[in-house]
């Protein structure tokens, strides 16, 4: 009968060292940062639950981490919570693609052509110092108080930074650059989108950010008035009954949601202006 041998006990090459494996873990220098940023978090959230647990407010005013914690999985559970994400999410992808690209256009235009931005800015100027939730009134009246109402709100609300920033970075890029393009014989749409916009693309990647953090505020503000669904229903809901273990739940999703939207951004902003 023929003996086998495992992998393990098969002899090393002569010469060769056995090496310990290495576990793969972060550098304490990029887990620093990561440490730093949850001092401020774990510092608040020790003080709300010693508060709550030695009754210095009562439950009815600031319920605990407990009871948040425990409606978390109660609105998960029964399926509401992902509803209400689903809902708000929907809105605001939907409001934020049609003012960004609102914003993006009329800011390429005052950016690259005089005559547009004496014509568009007046009225633009004017019409930025409203804010999108006074026009909740008149739209009600236009289009109802359906999803229309809500998607045309975020969509001011994230015009008016996407085309202040394009508009900006446009007028920054080097005139030579055009010049350039002109020689080349760029068409003037081939100037302004492969020559003109990738040099403005920091700045506008700016105006995204702000427009998309201004849209998902503007969001959960139009909620509390106007909706029967979405996250800034649910912290109306709350109130109403009385729960406010559902309030805070609510403002918590809502951070963590603009939070992660943010960062998203960020690194998206990084692959692409990597060429730069």
């Amino acid at each position: 009968m023929t003996s086998t041998t495992s992998a393990v006990d098969l002899p090393l090459p002569s010469g060769a060292v056995a090496r310990p494996r290495r576990l793969f873990l972060p550098h304490p220098r990029r887990l620093l940062p990561v440490l730093e940023g949850l001092v401020l978090p774990a510092v608040l959230l020790g003080t709300w639950a010693l508060t709550s647990h030695q009754g210095w407010l009562p439950a009815q005013i600031l319920p605990g981490p407990g009871s948040v914690l425990d409606a978390f999985r109660e609105l998960l559970a029964s399926g509401e919570l992902g509803d209400h994400i689903r809902a708000s999410l929907s809105r605001v992808i939907l409001g934020f693609a049609l003012g960004g690209g609102v914003g993006l256009l009329l800011g390429v235009a005052m950016g690259v052509s005089r005559a547009m931005s004496e014509i568009i800015e007046p009225v633009f100027v004017w019409f930025a110092q409203v804010p999108p939730i006074a026009l909740a009134p008149l739209l009600i009246l236009l289009v109802g108080i359906d999803e229309a109402l809500k998607v045309l709100i975020v969509a001011k609300a994230a015009m008016i930074p996407l085309a202040v920033n394009t508009a900006e970075g446009v007028r920054n890029v080097p005139r030579q650059w055009r010049e350039v393009g002109r020689v080349f014989g760029f068409s003037p749409a081939r100037t302004v989108f492969g020559l003109v916009l990738p040099a403005a693309l920091p700045t506008v990647f700016s105006g995204v950010r702000t427009g998309l953090t201004h849209a998902w505020l503007t969001l959960v503000a139009v909620e509390l008035i106007a909706s029967t669904e979405g996250l800034g229903y649910l912290m109306v809901w709350g109130r109403q009954l009385f729960q406010l273990e559902f309030v805070l739940l609510s403002v918590v999703v809502i951070a963590l949601i603009g939070f992660a939207l943010d960062r998203g951004l960020n690194r998206i902003e990084a692959r692409i202006g990597a060429w730069r």
